[in-house]
């Protein structure tokens, strides 16, 4: 059987399990929110960013004179448990909740009160030895503490998608190396324009993904601004003078990272543009990287009746009635993650805009959806490069034909031929369903080395 201690709050007494740290406030999140699958126990960086945000607040409470060295050494020393992967089952809260964030941050003081106390020889709940209020708390509110947790996580959490969209920018453009001599035509309007390279192709897929980088890195700094300090609504009430910058060094100490504090602190606490940049710097990336998967579906096509210019790695039978059909399965998922973070963006840009007067009590929703769309995006962003990218190949001889019997390639020779010798050539082409390449060597217009000579990627193509 179960066991149970008894812990109370302002609505009365509610009991808990025995051997949970957490405390009678993540209680009852746990019996109020139920509503997703999510739980924040899934999100380990959002969990040891609360006990840095914790680390922080209690050294500064320390070194300022409020709490005591045996205090400080228990609550620092839970805070590094937690930090060492320890006791991640013990945040078993929905992410969904009301509240602003108040269930998560009293289920991290609730557990960092009760390792506390088991360091300092007493019971889990003997909250008069080390209280989750009035110690492990102590200078702060949710409306501090809980944002600049998530903007730290969020910051590092960050990394895993520029990483991976370096990595993704390298294979392509790889891949742009290794297809710079394969001569194919270009397309406007899905009609043929001009020659133009594979490796060209591929090296404009390269280039747009490179440009997110640094984006993401500079959208993803803004959460480096911090409102510790801040308390309630930004005025300071109940922080003593200097813990705010004190408080904000401490943590740029801990992370190794530029933290600052904001220079508004009622602005900062209400304020939630930070989570929309980012996010619209997330939709940004994502309609890049599904207009390049529609571009390797439509090249891939056929392989009878479409382009056929290039292979994906084969991954799986494509039907369950067509023999033989493999589709463009990674494109295809990586599609729907697009989509997936496009609509993650909007969730963010509502729940920004719903804040009210001095907070926005929305930003437990804006938490999980970036947690969601950093995560599903990175994994997408990996899986397009391993199983799609790095495996992809040239129909060279396909490309070619295609180019010799284009009639694009007419006004790539125009400057060469003359506008009314190309003018000829593509009307008669048209009209008699012939080769343009063909009737330029069989009039006599240019011989087959000169017409070679000029095709030639190295020679026909723009050289800046």
């Amino acid at each position: 059987m179960n066991s149970f201690r008894t812990e109370t709050d302002l609505l009365g007494d509610l009991q808990i399990p025995e051997n949970a740290y957490y405390g009678v406030q993540t209680q009852r999140a746990i019996n109020n929110f139920k509503i997703s699958n999510h739980k924040l126990y899934q999100y380990p960086i959002f969990i040891k960013s609360l006990a840095v945000v914790k680390l922080a607040a209690v050294e500064t409470n320390f070194e300022l004179g409020l709490i005591n060295e045996t205090l400080k050494d228990a609550i620092s020393q839970a805070c590094l448990d937690i930090l060492k992967d320890q006791y991640f089952e013990q945040f078993p809260i929905d992410m969904i909740q009301g509240g602003a964030g108040t269930s998560v941050n009293m289920n991290a003081n609730e557990v960092i009160a009760n390792i506390a106390l088991e360091k300092l020889g007493h019971q889990k709940g003997d909250y008069q030895y080390c209280s989750p209020n009035d110690h492990v708390n102590l200078s702060q509110s949710t409306n501090d503490a809980y944002p600049s947790a998530l903007k730290l996580a969020l910051f590092q959490s960050s990394k895993q998608v520029t990483n991976a969209l370096e990595k993704l920018f390298f294979a392509l453009d790889r891949k742009a190396k290794e297809f710079e001599n394969v001569i194919k035509m270009g397309r406007t309007q899905l009609q043929d324009a001009v020659p133009m390279t594979l490796g060209q192709e591929f090296e404009a897929f390269a280039f747009t993904l490179k440009k997110e980088i640094p984006y993401l890195q500079d959208q993803a700094f803004q959460f480096l601004e911090v409102n510790m300090g801040a308390t309630a609504i930004g005025t300071g009430l109940n922080a003593p003078k200097g813990y705010a910058q004190l408080c904000a060094e401490k943590l740029a100490t801990l992370l190794n990272e530029p933290v600052k504090l904001a220079e508004n602190l009622v602005e900062a606490t209400s304020d939630t543009s930070s989570f929309v940049g980012y996010a619209s710097a997330l939709k940004k990336l994502a309609v890049k990287l599904s207009k390049i998967c529609n571009d390797l579906r439509l090249l891939t096509s056929g392989p009878r009746t479409g382009l056929y210019e290039i292979n994906l790695p084969p991954k799986q039978p494509g039907s369950s009635i067509m023999p033989g059909k493999v589709n463009p399965v990674i494109p295809e998922v990586v599609n729907q993650v697009c989509f997936k973070i496009i609509g993650n963006e909007l969730t963010v840009s509502l729940a920004a805009e719903a804040g009210q007067l001095q907070l926005n009590v929305m930003e437990p929703i804006i938490a999980l959806t970036l947690f969601d769309s950093i995560e599903i995006l990175t994994n997408a962003i990996d899986t397009l490069r391993v199983e799609c990218i790095e495996g992809i190949t040239a129909n060279t001889d396909h490309l070619r034909n295609e180019v010799q019997n284009s009639i694009g390639i007419v006004t790539a020779l125009n400057p060469i031929i003359g506008y009314k010798n190309s003018t000829k050539i593509a009307k008669q082409a048209l009209q008699e369903n012939r080769s343009v390449y063909d009737l330029i060597i069989e009039q006599n217009i240019l011989t087959k080395e000169q017409l070679d000579t000029y095709l030639d990627p190295k020679n026909m193509l723009s050289s800046h």
